[in-house]
């Protein structure tokens, strides 16, 4: 459990570093900064969840996404507690961490920032953050560790 909880401390640190550091320092008064010609960096607030579906609630839809997310967070940690192999530890805790991360935003702030932006031409991908990152870093390692490893224990 402590590989876990340590995995989620960093990205929380990670996370909450790089949405100050971008926010405060590199945007500033800045909507956007082009770099390339496939990625931005943006300001964008997320009301919303994934892809900022749900985002029109107002203060309400805070206060549910929220709950929500405390509920998940709950759930994934009490997971941690019983789980023995350290790959799905590390993988918890990218969740984990990710999930608290952006749960700070969301009360904190109201919303959560994103920043990363990834095109091709006029199709944008949806602005993310690290927080968004690790989350399916981490259920990726989850569903792929669930679809090949027999031996659920192992590893």
């Amino acid at each position: 459990m402590l590989l876990g909880l340590c995995v989620a401390a960093a990205v929380l640190i990670a996370d909450q570093v790089s949405k100050y550091y971008i926010l405060n320092s590199v945007l500033e008064d800045r909507a956007m900064i082009i770099y390339t010609s496939w990625f931005n960096l943006v300001k964008a607030w997320n009301t919303g969840v994934s892809f900022s579906m749900f985002n029109d609630k107002g203060t309400l839809g805070v206060v549910m996404l929220s709950v929500l997310a405390v509920g998940i967070i709950v759930f994934l940690f009490l997971w941690l507690r019983r789980e023995p192999s350290r790959l799905l530890q590390a993988a918890l805790g990218f969740i984990i961490g990710g999930a608290v991360g952006n749960l700070i935003d969301r009360i904190r702030l109201g919303a959560v920032f994103d920043f990363l932006d990834f095109h091709i031409g006029d199709a944008h991908w949806p602005a993310f953050n690290v927080s968004d990152s690790f989350i399916c870093i981490g259920a990726i390692i989850i569903i792929i560790h669930g679809l090949f490893n027999k031996d659920k224990s192992a590893i």
